[in-house]
């Protein structure tokens, strides 16, 4: 028994069937009573993908992360489910992994789900055949980056000024007498490009000189903040303070920097990025960027349902960080 099925033996349309399951107000009682018999008689449960071709919609979302496992990419993704539920969307995650192929296929997988519309979280979701996935796509449903941007019809963005947030570092450490600053680059995101940029202009803007060690190119996680600290170290570079692109990163300097002997702020200030849990945890507690996940998440969630409902919604939304001071950094003489 299916909705067809249901629509012949009450002598109805499948469109009044649809309405008697989803919209019951709208169906005369006589009409409502004779289907919910059938209904009733067969103990019939609708199959969601029906029911989603007669009403245009699939009540689901899908949101696509490449790590869920990722601290950043976990809070993200479980404030979209959250207010998502609360708005009576069912969510469908997939987790990708990092290979582009990967990411597309589970793109066109949701497409063929007939969802709603796509959220992709994190700027790894940018190259130019993932833009080339996204543009084919968005021509059916509409999609949301989070903390990245693609330009195109039915494809918004929301993000953080990942640039400023670098830059407040910047600022920060110089009023407190730091003159000898390294970042360390731990990705080759959108993201990561602009935290490059907001270093290199928080430096130009306080009269600071960018030197071939100003900014390495390291792994993201604790192994990539260890190795830079051992060049560092290896190279002779003078430096007082160390920002990194990630509070993971920043930890596994703050780590090594302690096996050099080197007390933390006196000797050097680490700064972070995300604010996570790890930067609470961390000894001493890591001073870090708070780049907003969950407004983030909110924010894309409220982005996709506008649209969804027909209001003109902008196609980039920036949300701006804040510094939050701990005790990994200090003033220096």
């Amino acid at each position: 028994m299916n909705i067809y099925d249901v629509a012949q033996e009450a002598g109805v349309s499948i469109a009044t069937v649809s309405r008697v399951l989803n919209d019951p107000s709208r169906v005369s009682e006589k009409t409502r009573k004779k289907v919910e018999e059938v209904l009733a008689k067969y103990d019939y449960t609708p199959n969601a993908i029906a029911r989603g071709l007669v009403v245009k919609s699939m009540n689901t979302i899908g949101v696509l992360t490449i790590d869920i496992r990722d601290t950043y990419y976990a809070n993200v993704a479980y404030t979209i489910e959250h207010e998502f539920s609360k708005l009576g969307y069912n969510v469908i995650l997939c987790n990708t992994g990092g290979d582009t192929e990967e990411k597309i296929r589970y793109m066109r997988i949701l497409a063929e789900k007939k969802v709603d519309g796509l959220i992709l979280v994190g700027s790894v979701f940018k190259d130019k055949r993932i833009d080339k996935a996204i543009s084919a796509l968005s021509q059916s449903m509409p999609i949301v980056i989070v903390n990245g941007f693609a330009e195109g019809v039915n494809t918004y963005s929301i993000i953080c000024d990942d640039s400023y947030g670098v830059s407040l570092c910047v600022d920060y450490l110089f009023k407190n007498g730091h003159r000898d600053m390294i970042y360390l680059q731990d990705a080759d995101t959108f993201s990561a490009q602009s935290k490059v940029q907001g270093f290199k202009a928080g430096m130009e803007k306080n009269g600071l000189q960018l030197n071939a060690n100003s900014i390495l190119k390291v792994e993201r996680g604790l192994e990539g903040g260890s190795q830079a600290i051992q060049s560092l170290m290896n190279t002779g570079t003078p430096f007082t303070a160390i920002i990194a692109g990630e509070d993971i990163t920043a930890v596994g300097a703050m780590k090594k920097l302690r096996e050099y002997g080197q007390k933390l702020p006196e000797d050097v200030s680490v700064i972070g990025f995300n604010n996570s849990i790890i930067a609470k945890c961390s000894d001493p507690d890591l001073t870090s960027v708070d780049n907003k996940m969950e407004n983030m998440g909110i924010g894309a969630v409220r982005i996709l349902s506008d649209v969804l409902e027909g209001r003109n919604v902008p196609s980039k939304t920036v949300i701006t960080p804040d510094l939050v001071i701990r005790k990994s950094t200090g003033g220096k003489a």
